[in-house]
């Protein structure tokens, strides 16, 4: 066979966090016939892509690491892109999956061949067909700008957070920062001391805590080292301390109201100017929206060259920005913090199930799967960080371990099974999950702190957010149930014809 039309047992989409976890689980259950499909020139996922000045990840560093490949080395408590990509390549190296990986190779679409029980996948440097996909693409990898009238005639630059262009000298520039969320209040503070003038449009303000970082001593560095236990302790407890956070997210959202006082106490501390400070106060329950992480955004809008416009952006005329309120700006570039295709990821439209249909087009109404994992109409079809696999407050490298542990017991159900077999998530199994993850959800802090957020869908549903602990999700993904599933035998075969699959399925 050609390597334009070679054969693996496992794709896997995407060479980030999931992506690199995946082929390291595959190899360890004994899957060397696997290939890591990367559109890019190296690996990183979306620590390779956000580059933009400032950034940084508002997760621990020791809990944002997988728990097989611990870091004692970590320079930071909060480790800065430059680390965390470090530390990926890292893995890639370590665990000897560069043979694995594709650079390059954009999957442009997968189909299900139902006769052949495999998937065909074409990518942007040939045909390559599976027996499983893995599709670890991730939530943050496609960014979002909005359509905003006027935007395709401002002379000036554009640019997302996520594709920061390093060319562009910021010096002496008027700057228009669209949007308030994670990558905005980092590159604010990193951008303010060199710009001549620089506008926040902000839509809605952000629920701002202090971001605890530090140094990690070169004793403690040498401690983890020496005795790696003691690495393993202080992510647990920066582990436990999460998970004891959670029912106030998902059950007591009431409880959250002493958390908002530290947030306005830690605000009032820079932001001396009462009109500023009534701009900056968010009208919704803390935690809604992602809590955000800085000690130098609140100081860095303080100053004279910063303007908070407390409006969206809403059209652009030549080179002068109006907000949805009115306002005018000026501006020589605009640099858009907008957030990334979430509940609408573009990998869905390039995924073809078994009826014909598009996964966007069986996602219309809302993303839906089975235990965040696989969805019914697409066999050996399976998505790491897949919907309602998210977090508010914790790592999401736990989530991903969860689901390599599905994504392990899956392939070894397969083996048992034994041929050419595929596996299937019913759809009463899929209706059933998500029926029980939407009813819990009604309660939590995300759909009841009145405010919209990346969380929600087109039609208000949280198609994002996990509403439990990271142990309970471990629990639920520790192994398939066959009888969530059905067994897919190619037509014809002795077992498909005879009843025998569903035996074996239940």
């Amino acid at each position: 066979m050609s390597q334009q039309h070679e054969h693996v047992r496992v794709a896997v989409i995407g060479s980030g966090f999931g992506g690199l976890g995946a082929a390291v689980r595959l190899r360890r259950e004994g899957i060397t016939d696997f290939v890591v499909l990367e559109r890019a020139d190296s690996v990183g996922g979306t620590w390779r892509d956000n580059s933009y000045p400032g950034c940084a990840c508002d997760v621990p560093s020791h809990l944002y690491s997988f728990s097989f490949a611990p870091n004692p080395d970590w320079p930071r408590t909060f480790s800065g892109q430059e680390h965390i990509r470090a530390y990926l390549e890292h893995v890639a190296d370590v665990f000897r999956l560069r043979p694995h990986i594709r650079l390059g190779h954009e999957v442009q679409m997968m189909r299900w061949d139902t006769d052949g029980l495999r998937w065909e996948i074409e990518t942007s440097r040939g045909r390559i067909t599976a027996d499983v996909v893995v599709s670890a693409t991730g939530p943050l990898s496609d960014p979002k700008v909005p359509e905003i009238p006027g935007l395709a005639s401002f002379p000036g630059k554009v640019f997302h957070s996520a594709r920061w262009d390093h060319d562009y000298d910021l010096r002496g520039k008027r700057v228009a920062m669209i949007g308030t969320g994670a990558s905005a209040i980092q590159i604010v503070p990193s951008i303010q001391p060199e710009v001549e003038r620089l506008t926040l449009f902000q839509r809605t303000a952000p629920w701002v805590m202090p971001r605890m970082d530090r140094r990690v001593t070169a004793a403690e560095r040498w401690l983890h080292r020496q005795l790696p236990f003691t690495g393993t302790a202080r992510r647990g407890l920066l582990w436990g301390i999460r998970e004891l956070q959670v029912s106030a997210f998902t059950k007591r959202p009431n409880q959250l109201g002493l958390i908002e006082s530290l947030a306005k106490a830690n605000m009032a501390k820079s932001i001396k100017d009462p009109a500023l400070r009534a701009k900056l106060t968010p009208s919704y329950r803390i935690g809604c929206k992602r809590i955000l992480l800085s000690s130098d955004y609140y100081p860095a809008l303080a100053r004279p060259n910063v303007d908070v416009v407390a409006s969206g952006l809403a059209e652009i005329r030549g080179s002068t920005l109006v907000a949805a309120d009115g306002t005018e700006t000026e501006a020589d570039a605009v640099v858009f913090g907008t957030g990334f295709h979430v509940t609408d990821m573009p990998i869905a439209e390039r995924v073809v199930g078994a009826d014909g249909h598009t996964l966007a087009e069986a996602w219309k109404d809302g993303m839906e799967s089975l235990r965040g994992a696989t969805a019914a109409g697409f066999p050996n079809w399976m998505t790491i960080i897949g919907p309602n696999t998210g977090l508010g407050n914790s790592s999401m490298i736990l989530m991903i371990e969860s689901q390599l542990n599905y994504m392990a017991d899956y392939m070894r159900q397969l083996n048992v099974l034994g041929g050419r077999v595929a596996l299937g998530a019913r759809p009463s199994a899929v209706g059933a999950w998500n029926r029980r993850v939407q009813e819990r959800m009604k309660r939590t802090v995300w759909n009841t702190g009145g405010c919209t957020s990346w969380y929600l869908d087109a039609s208000g549903r949280n198609t994002t957010i996990w509403p439990g602990t990271t142990g309970e999700f471990r629990r639920q993904t520790r192994g398939v149930d066959l009888s969530e599933y059905e067994v897919i035998r190619p037509p014809g075969t002795r077992e498909a014809a005879s009843g025998l699959v569903t035996e074996e399925a239940k």
